[in-house]
């Protein structure tokens, strides 16, 4: 195996969330909040290492009459949930 796993995308609940931004263009932030089960304080630290790192992007915006934050996964963010995703599937590739 040449690439070793993404050290920011190990976290359970942030793979959870890159892989949940595939389907989607953007997600709520309550409704990511609702999918991963963390409180808006764990999701928070979540979305500003991905942010950080150039993973995901952040808008502000209004729902429903609401104001809320939107998130999607970013060009860098795709890529590097692809090579992650690669690096285990070669990882469990030879388990019976």
């Amino acid at each position: 195996m040449k690439a070793g796993p993404d050290p920011l995308l190990v976290a359970p609940a942030r793979l959870t969330l890159m892989t949940t931004l595939t389907a989607v263009s953007e997600a709520e932030f309550a409704t990511l909040r609702e999918r991963l089960a963390v409180s808006d304080s764990v999701l928070s630290k979540h979305i500003s290492t991905l942010a950080k790192a150039g993973y995901v992007s952040s808008r502000k915006g209004a729902h429903l009459g609401h104001r809320t934050t939107w998130i999607s996964l970013t060009g860098p963010g795709r890529k590097a949930l692809r090579t992650h995703v690669a690096y285990l599937r070669a990882l469990i590739a030879d388990i019976d």
